[in-house]
């Protein structure tokens, strides 16, 4: 049995940051100290562990106040569940959980970054919580000790969650492909990537497992990154919004659908 809840004592706040670098990997040095959690926590911050009843704490959620164009959001900086875990929804609990708090504090919105090449995660975004990404940021965090990043450049999507307005639910009817996967060995690269297009939907694919790629393929890794980012880039700049994501496992591969505004 998992349950869920806020988290407020210094021994709670102790195991968040053991669980951050047991997640994140050997070698991850950008843990949030457990002294920063608590300040968090008393000046509007959220923290959500979620525990099982032999295990113990296997995740958490975690957010900071945050200001936006002067209204007041929350940022949400960490989501994190053991291996073990990962699969069984325990992350969309957290988020929905921490939207709730947030709608009890009067605000409208939740912004976090994650990597786009991250098919699962991108599914969790669009599809289960129905989030939206205007913002691309190039090498946000810079170089990352984590070995999920591999000397990777930690460019990311900025997700904006409005937690009072249901998913769009765009379709990909129409659009057309600004990229598409060729294949190349053990990975696809990424084909005929185009910044040009002039349409109204666009689709932009990435292959699954971009992870196991950052390690075993760090060269096409790096070549996925610098394409998608001109193609996400030269968008977002045109007023293309990411709007939805669909994932097809049989073909490890998902695509983004962006709209124009």
């Amino acid at each position: 049995m998992i349950t869920y809840r806020d988290l407020a004592t210094l021994e709670e706040f102790g195991k968040v940051v053991e669980l951050e670098a047991a997640i994140w990997g050997p070698g991850y040095t950008d843990v949030v100290p457990a002294p920063i959690l608590g300040v968090s926590v008393h000046r509007g911050g959220i923290l959500i562990g979620a525990f099982h009843e032999r295990d113990g704490m296997i995740g958490f959620v975690y957010s900071l106040p945050g200001i936006k164009n002067g209204r007041a959001t929350q940022w949400s900086h960490m989501l994190g569940v053991v291996d073990a875990y990962r699969s069984g929804g325990v992350g969309h609990r957290l988020k929905m959980l921490q939207r709730d708090r947030t709608l009890a504090m009067g605000l409208d919105l939740i912004e976090w970054t994650y990597d786009p090449m991250q098919a699962m995660n991108a599914h969790l975004n669009f599809t289960k919580l129905g989030v939206v990404v205007t913002e691309y940021l190039e090498n946000a965090y810079g170089e990352s000790a984590s070995p999920l990043h591999k000397g990777n450049p930690t460019d990311r999507f900025v997700a904006e969650w409005w937690v009072r307005q249901p998913p769009r639910g765009d379709d990909f009817s129409g659009a057309i492909p600004a990229n598409q996967l060729t294949p190349a060995g053990d990975w696809p690269e990424c084909g005929a990537p185009r910044t040009d297009l002039d349409a109204p939907k666009i689709s932009v694919t990435i292959p699954m497992g971009f992870t196991e790629m950052l390690s075993r393929a760090p060269d096409l890794a790096r070549s996925w990154r610098l394409q998608t980012r001109a193609l996400f880039t030269a968008y977002f700049s045109r007023g293309y919004t990411a709007v939805s994501f669909a994932l097809d496992r049989a073909a490890r591969k998902g695509s983004y659908l962006l709209v124009a505004r």
